[in-house]
């Protein structure tokens, strides 16, 4: 004997799960529409409730309407005989569980096809890959150095003990390109041999992006020429190449190859050796 049959009031609910997938499908391509247009927040999330919701709705549909799963009860009588056999089948879908198969198969697909127009978005919204740029900065052989009003920086103007923040010329402002020229005095600077020729007769260039968070390094200390971090007091050794001697950064200032031309101005003799900032931006390339 057998139970009520699960698929007995199929043809209604295949015409539910259709519309359900074709909800789901229209949904996700109004969603990626909606962000090329510009986007909304709350459309797009209306949107991809509607269509996830639909989904949902529908794989559940499916399940409990259109798989035909009979209830058999065997009686008691040794297995394997014809009639146990015939009672077994004779209650099975021939078509396989499912009329219309094709129709519901591509409502189906449009449903998906639709999620996957939904999820170009994320990808569409990661932009362009960095590339080189957390490595390199604005300065460049032959970059004239120049004050925060454009100007070129004149080594009379620096004083033994003060400091100016510059910027490769026709780049004002740049934050990646903020350089700290020093003037500590000749015969101070405890330098590697190859890096006291970037600092002619005392003036040492530092860049001025901390290299733990990223912030500005606008505080020198000039009784023991040390620079230090507001943000996380960080603290830097000019002599010694800007090394850091307190707090949490790791790793010294990238210092900026500089040359003192015969007017007496400055420019610069390359880009930073190393990357600026965060150490953490230059995790992949150790």
């Amino acid at each position: 004997m057998t139970g009520p049959r699960p698929g007995d009031g199929r043809p209604r609910s295949e015409w539910v799960v259709i519309a359900l997938f074709c909800v789901t499908g229209l949904s996700g391509l109004l969603l990626l529409g909606v962000y090329v247009a510009g986007g909304q927040t709350q459309v797009e999330g209306i949107l991809l409730a509607i269509a996830l919701g639909a989904l949902g709705a529908g794989i559940v549909v499916w399940a409990r309407d259109l798989i035909v799963s009979p209830v058999v009860i065997e009686e008691r009588h040794p297995l394997g005989s014809p009639e146990a056999i015939e009672g077994m089948t004779a209650d099975l879908d021939p078509e396989g569980s499912l009329s219309r198969r094709r129709l519901l198969l591509g409502s189906l697909l449009v449903a998906l096809g639709g999620l996957g127009a939904a999820l170009l978005i994320p990808v569409l919204s990661l932009g362009p890959a960095p590339g080189r740029e957390l490595f390199t900065t604005g300065w460049r052989k032959g970059s004239r150095v120049v004050g925060a009003n454009g100007q070129p920086v004149a080594s009379a103007d620096i004083p033994v003990g003060s400091f100016v923040t510059v910027f490769p010329e026709g780049q004002v402002g740049s934050p990646d390109s903020q350089t700290l020229l020093i003037h500590v005095g000749p015969g101070e600077l405890e330098l590697a041999a190859d890096r006291m020729a970037w600092a002619p007769e005392g003036f040492v260039a530092y860049s001025k992006v901390c290299t733990h968070a990223g912030c500005p390094v606008g505080l020198y200390r000039a009784q023991d020429k040390r620079l230090i971090c507001p943000c996380h007091q960080s603290t830097f050794d000019v002599l010694k190449g800007a090394t850091p001697v307190y707090g949490p950064a790791a790793r010294p200032l990238p210092q900026l190859p500089i040359r003192l031309e015969a007017d007496g101005t400055f420019s610069a003799d390359g880009d930073f050796p190393e990357p600026v900032g965060p150490s953490f931006w230059n995790l992949s390339q150790g």
